[in-house]
């Protein structure tokens, strides 16, 4: 076992379980899905839970639902009265997603859209605390400047996987949308006097925006 797997797994011995719901929905996503990998995992979704308890946000948006987990695991850390409103592009995708939330203990929690969030967000009528963006990569910067126009002063942007494999670091090919989107995502908002920012290195990195 290499270092970097030992400690992988040293952390997860040192931190809270995951429900035995999440280990299902895991499970199950590794089994039914093509990118299993797309999934917040363990380590991820223990941190999204802890930030939502943090935060205390009474409204909170997710853009890119894929098979729930990360919706759960926010959904897990939020008061009482707060709602999460996910959003998933992928119509083919609902219907293993939807009955992972819908049965989950936090169901009444969450609102599971199928459709575009840069269509839809805007016009509805909240302003959001928290928001989660782990959707098409081309799309971040556009995400981006449509949630600090929908969200308080003060409310925070988690964005995943903001170093993208280390790709970050290379000059992609023109056809590389995914890598120019991160790329140029990563340049805005470091240069964006309107927020604060950290990047963590946590899994593909995962980066922290608070709204001035």
């Amino acid at each position: 076992m290499k270092e970097t797997d030992a400690l992988d797994e040293y952390i997860l011995q040192h931190i809270d379980e995951e429900s035995d719901y999440l280990k299902a929905l895991y499970r199950a996503t590794h089994v039914k899905l093509l990118r299993p990998r797309m999934a917040s995992g363990h380590l991820q979704g223990r941190m999204l839970k802890m930030f939502v308890q943090m935060i205390r946000p009474k409204q909170v948006l997710e853009i890119g639902t894929y098979s729930g987990y990360s919706a759960l695991c926010l959904a897990e850390g939020l008061e009482e009265g707060a709602m999460l409103h996910t959003f998933e592009i992928n119509d083919e995708q609902e219907d293993f997603t939807r009955p992972w939330l819908e049965n989950s203990p936090y169901a009444d929690k969450i609102r599971f859209y199928i459709g575009d969030a840069l269509q839809i967000v805007p016009g509805m009528d909240i302003v959001f605390d928290l928001a989660f963006v782990d959707g098409n990569k081309r799309f971040y910067v556009e995400y981006y400047e449509m949630i600090l126009q929908k969200m308080h002063s003060g409310g925070y942007i988690i964005a995943d996987n903001t170093l993208w494999d280390g790709h970050v670091l290379e000059e992609p090919h023109h056809t590389d949308t995914q890598t120019i989107g991160i790329k140029k995502f990563n340049d805005l908002v470091a240069a964006d006097t309107r927020v604060e920012k950290v990047i963590l290195p946590l899994r593909d990195g995962l980066t922290i925006i608070r709204k001035k």
